[in-house]
């Protein structure tokens, strides 16, 4: 049995979407909405996701990994967290084929080096009950959805899909032409989305690049959504505006997103690590290691 009395945290980040990792394996504690909130009121520990360690559930697993936004609320997928987690165990089992378990399933990490991990994030769902929407649509390649007038909506008919959690993908010319911050929450709690949503803008800049900007559900705006990348990557292609393999280009940096022909997203991209500390279990108390 681990140190019950302090646990591990290492704040790091995917390219700038801000990550904590925390390693309860060994303490048997699960954290709660209020403890989640109050380590992301911490100074330098502001975080968009909180990767929490627990003892594996599955053989061949290194651990069972529940996912925080910084308002404590629970999320089935983080892709940039995944390449966080997946980064640290790396480095400290030095192997470079992983597997960690989330409430969306086994996801595969492959580490090359700090600048290349590879996470494969799962199967796209396309269906509506899956999404999930609130109304039955046949072809989630286009719900109606809008924003604005009736006869000159601001944004209209965008793409649904679950890649762990649920994204709608809106088609526009200039993802910096339209206020995402203004309608961002609006979208993200439509009536339309009972989970709520993550609200993407994406812009096709060739059949191989895109440009994303993303309103994360219970984040806001981010500088990378590593799952918004896969959704929009994969609606593209099956909207046939681009090809299965796309680099998308998001205020942070690049991913690249493989769409395999077996139906698994695969996400490639960096992690950096900016320190590690120890916080105490009962107090939440930081000290720098």
């Amino acid at each position: 049995m681990g140190d019950t009395a302090s646990f591990k945290i290492a704040k790091m980040n995917g390219l700038g979407n801000e990550i904590v990792v925390a390693d309860l394996r060994g303490t048997g504690k699960v954290l709660n909405a209020r403890e989640v909130s109050a380590i992301a009121a911490t100074p330098r520990l502001h975080f968009d996701q909180l990767m929490a360690l627990h003892k594996p559930r599955s053989p061949g697993t290194e651990a069972f990994v529940r996912i925080y936004n910084s308002d404590g609320s629970e999320v089935g997928a983080c892709g940039n967290g995944t390449r966080c987690v997946g980064f640290l165990a790396a480095r400290d089992t030095g192997r470079t084929a992983l597997k960690f378990e989330t409430a969306a399933g086994v996801l595969d990490v492959s580490v090359k080096g700090a600048d290349q991990i590879t996470v494969d994030m799962g199967e796209p769902r396309f269906g509506w009950q899956d999404i999930p929407l609130a109304e039955e649509f046949r072809d989630t390649r286009m719900i109606e959805l809008q924003i604005g007038p009736i006869d000159d909506p601001v944004l209209h008919s965008p793409s649904a899909v679950n890649v762990g959690n649920p994204h709608v993908v809106f088609w526009v010319d200039d993802v910096d032409a339209y206020d995402l911050g203004r309608f961002g929450p609006l979208l993200e709690n439509h009536p339309i989305f009972p989970d709520r949503a993550n609200v993407s803008l994406a812009q096709i800049t060739s059949p191989s690049s895109i440009r994303l900007r993303t309103w994360e559900r219970s984040a806001g705006l981010t500088r990378a959504c590593g799952s918004a990348a896969c959704a929009a990557a994969v609606c593209a292609a099956r909207k046939k505006l681009t090809g299965r393999t796309v680099t998308v280009s998001l205020p942070g940096g690049d991913l690249v997103i493989e769409w395999t022909e077996g139906n698994r997203i695969l996400m490639t991209g960096p992690a950096e690590l900016e320190f590690e500390a120890r916080i105490d279990a009962a107090s939440l108390a930081m000290s720098v290691a």
